[in-house]
């Protein structure tokens, strides 16, 4: 009897296996039929309630769709169809997100940021802001809400896209809700979010350090811009010298740690930016220094990287373009957003990088301890605003939430106590306090309207005053114009404060000291047109020098992709064109390298195994190719370097992460061999910096041997620096991310370079931020234009166009950017005819 049962269980067992066999084999078949489902009509006619006339789509090569129509309504209507026919599971998600609503979607593990989220309110901003729009614009938002809606009319579940075949597993029976307006603004809040996060994270982590540091060593690890690096306006500027606070607030500052610490916890949970990565590249070069004689602008952006690409490039035609309908514009959108973020119409282009201004302050509040609603303000107590939000969950109940405002901004910590730290403090401190959070983001603006008005500016003017509009994330905009034109400009709410505060650390929100004056003046904010230079080079430096009178930022990103760009354009061999901007894009200089490795060449070391490891960086051109043993080489020791100079320093929240900012502080000690700095002080003996250096070879020639091999001659910076793109929801899922990520594809580059695939010191060597588009616009002629983004325009895993643009992307390739009809009906994959 048990051998029959044994025999049984055997059976069952190998039926078992079998049948897994089976599914593990069928399975990726079976995930690519379904996928296959919601792939995009792009041939043919679709009817659609709500357009008054019909719309041609072309799709190209790569599935860029040119969209042309007769009337305004009809193009925004139709790039809302198309864009919910690639992405609209992005769409649903970055929703979700920006308004707060992930717990919606995604059940209980969201809820924190859920919470923090709305605790800012983008949504409840964006309701004032569209309330308060111009009626034009928001016509244009509802028509395009409207083309997304008549695509979900007709498509639900997997016909959207393959997500929503697995989503039942964290939240059956959910149904995509119909798009509005607020959708497309919590959008701009959370890129402004991206953009902008990481100067409240400064904020917190100057306050943590003076808890650490003393205010010498604080002044040391944020050094200054560097006064060898380009400004992006060299005319009256700003001061950017480091900033130290009164004693008895920084007393209080570090009086109030716990309450910092849990607000680096929150503002984490919204993925705030901690990294000097995120930023971006662009320049305009005159028609005096291009071989046409016409502007040349070039853009990359630099963002997280993400499956499907942040962008979605298309082009939107007025056909026939007449005085009703005029709008005719090309480049990169957003999924979610009607119109062009980057491109160009037809008499000008222009394209962003990130100004980095510091436009976020947090306020120590005091808290009536008989009323935690109310604070003081002045010697008086005043009621707080109070917002009740109700969070839905999936699988779960309703969690209500109560959100407290102060004039400042909302609360975005728990009320602390502060019986524990007054007596140590030395200062009178608050019986309560908690910290608010003031914002330019969180107050009502038009960056939407900003946008549509570039879509439509004729010239400077008119672009100026669209830029007027661009209150926050404010960016870097480089311009051009079929006049020969170039410019700048430097939008924002970008504040004033009063005398005293600088915005480095928090302050005391109670005695009316601290509050910002009123921000400054549009025609005051940096701008160029026309530089005798004959170019403007912008990649998140420093706007303007220290003549300026106002302050825009105590910290930029410290110029070396800056200094590269301005090198190369000044050391063009010749007239300019688009095969050297190509060049300059895929520039791999590391310059903190071509300082570094030189004086590490000249170290005395007495063990020949790292004489012969070093020798591998002799003869180096100090590029990160991705073939290069060298680069691989590098990157290993400057990983170990920032560990063992720094980490016995410094405390473990400020570890070293490797960019802009330890390059310069490195710079600083790089001729100095025996500064303290380089002593490790956990150890009874003082290292130098030749100790330190012999010390960082030999850790980076292990690890080089544990991940790449023993052989040099097989080692390549390309297979340690590698990125993979992940879905941001199916990456959490083992079982079936494989469906929907792509990678790992190697990649050349790095951090604080031109070719900004930058990677963490604390981290493996593979890249989180990335060049998330880039184009050249030729203004001699549109059609000569070339663009990329790094993965491809469809959002459905299996697609063609799913990821056809990663290795062009990482080979530094392009595409032609279509202009002219003629052109882009030649090169159409499909033509898709939309009708009423």
């Amino acid at each position: 009897m048990l051998k029959k049962i044994g025999r049984v269980l055997l059976i069952i067992l190998v039926v078992l296996l079998v049948i897994g066999a089976i599914a593990a084999l069928t399975a990726p078949a079976i995930t690519r039929s379904v996928a296959k489902k919601s792939f995009p009509q792009i041939d043919g006619e679709i009817q659609l309630t709500g357009l008054d006339g019909p719309v041609d789509v072309y799709r190209d090569s790569y599935g860029v769709p040119q969209i042309y129509g007769s009337s305004l309504h009809d193009l925004v209507f139709a790039q809302g169809y198309v864009h919910a026919q690639d992405r609209f599971w992005q769409m649903d998600f970055w929703r979700h997100q920006g308004s707060g609503r992930l717990s919606e979607l995604l059940g209980a593990n969201t809820l924190s940021t859920d919470q923090f989220l709305r605790t800012l309110g983008w949504e409840r901003i964006a309701e004032v802001e569209f309330a308060q729009m111009d009626p034009a614009i928001q016509d244009v938002l509802e028509a395009y809400s409207a083309g997304v809606n008549a695509y979900l009319a007709d498509h639900q579940g997997t016909a959207i896209s393959l997500e929503y075949a697995f989503l039942p597993i964290i939240n059956a029976g959910y149904t995509p809700a119909p798009w509005t307006p607020i959708n497309t603004l919590t959008w701009a809040k959370a890129m402004a979010w991206e953009l902008g996060s990481s100067k409240l994270d400064y904020e917190i982590t100057y306050a943590m350090l003076l808890h650490d540091l003393t205010q010498e060593q604080i002044d040391f690890v944020l050094p200054p811009y560097p006064a060898d690096h380009p400004v992006i306006v060299p005319h009256p500027h700003l001061t950017t010298g480091t900033a130290s606070i009164p004693t008895d607030d920084a007393a209080l500052v570090t009086a109030v740690y716990p309450a910092l610490q849990e607000a680096d916890r929150q503002i984490n949970l919204a993925g705030a930016n901690h990294s000097d990565a995120i930023g971006s590249n662009s320049w305009v070069i005159s028609g005096a220094l291009t071989e046409s004689g016409m502007p040349l602008l070039a853009n990359d952006m630099h963002l997280s990287a993400q499956m499907p690409s942040i962008w979605y490039e298309n082009g939107l035609h007025c056909a026939p373009v007449s005085a009703d309908c005029s709008y005719e514009v090309a480049g990169f959108s957003f999924a979610g957003t009607p119109g062009i973020i980057v491109g160009h119409n037809a008499n000008l282009a222009w394209g962003f990088t990130n100004v980095g201004p510091d436009v976020v302050d947090l306020y120590i509040e005091k808290i009536n301890p008989e009323n935690p609603n109310q604070y003081e303000f002045q010697g008086e107590w005043v009621d707080m605003e109070i917002v009740t939000e109700v969070i839905n969950v999936a699988g779960g109940d309703p969690v209500e939430q109560t959100v407290r405002i102060t004039r400042h901004g909302p609360l975005i910590t728990e009320v602390y106590g502060l019986e524990d730290f007054g007596e140590t403090a030395g200062v009178d401190l608050p019986e309560n306090y908690a910290l608010a959070i003031r914002w330019t983001a969180l107050e009502p603006s038009c960056v939407t309207c900003a946008i549509w008005n570039f879509n439509t500016a004729q010239n400077w003017e008119e672009f100026r005053a669209a830029a007027s509009q661009f209150a926050a994330p404010a960016q870097n905009i480089v311009y051009a114009d079929l006049q020969g034109n170039i410019g700048y400009q430097t939008p924002g709410n970008i504040p004033i404060r009063a005398e005293g505060h600088n915005g480095q650390y928090p302050v005391p929100g109670w005695t009316g000291e601290y509050e910002w004056q009123r921000y400054i003046p549009f025609e005051e904010l940096p701008y160029a047109f026309n530089p005798p230079e004959g170019y403007i080079a912008t990649a998140n430096n420093a706007v303007v020098g220290p003549e300026y009178p106002y302050m825009i930022s105590q910290i930029f990103a410290h110029g070396f992709r800056a200094r590269r760009i301005v090198d190369l354009i000044e050391s063009a061999p010749g007239p300019i064109d688009a095969a050297y901007i190509q060049k300059i894009h895929g520039d791999n200089m590391d310059l903190l390298a071509a300082e570094l490795v030189p004086v590490l060449l000249d170290a005395p070391l007495t063990d020949q195994d790292l004489v012969k490891f070093r020798g591998l960086l002799e003869g180096w051109d100090y590029q990160m190719d991705m073939d290069s043993a060298p680069a691989a080489v590098y990157a290993a020791f400057w990983k170990h370097l920032l560990a063992l100079t720094f980490n016995d320093d410094v405390p473990e929240y400020f570890w070293p992460e490797g960019g802009a900012q330890w390059m310069q502080v490195t710079r600083q000690i790089l001729y100095d061999p025996a500064s303290p700095w380089w002593d490790d002080q956990t150890t009874p003996a003082v290292e130098s910096r030749d100790d330190i250096f012999a010390q960082s070879l030999e850790a980076a020639r292990q690890e080089l041997r544990d991940l790449a091999g023993k052989d040099p001659a097989k080692w390549a910076w390309g297979d340690l620096h590698t990125l993979t793109f992940h879905n941001q929801v199916m990456n959490n899922f083992p079982l079936i991310n494989s469906a929907f990520n792509r990678g790992p594809y190697r990649t050349s580059g790095g951090s604080a370079i031109v070719n900004a695939t930058s990677w963490s010191t604390l981290d493996t060597f593979e890249v989180p931020h990335l060049p998330s588009e880039r184009v050249i616009m030729d203004l001699s002629n549109w059609q000569n234009s070339q663009s990329i983004h790094p993965t491809g325009q469809s959002g459905h895993a299996y697609h063609p166009h799913y990821v056809d643009m990663a290795d062009p992307w990482r080979l530094i390739q392009y595409h032609t950017q279509q202009w002219e009809r003629s052109a882009i009906e030649a090169d159409a994959e499909g033509h898709l005819q939309l009708v009423p």
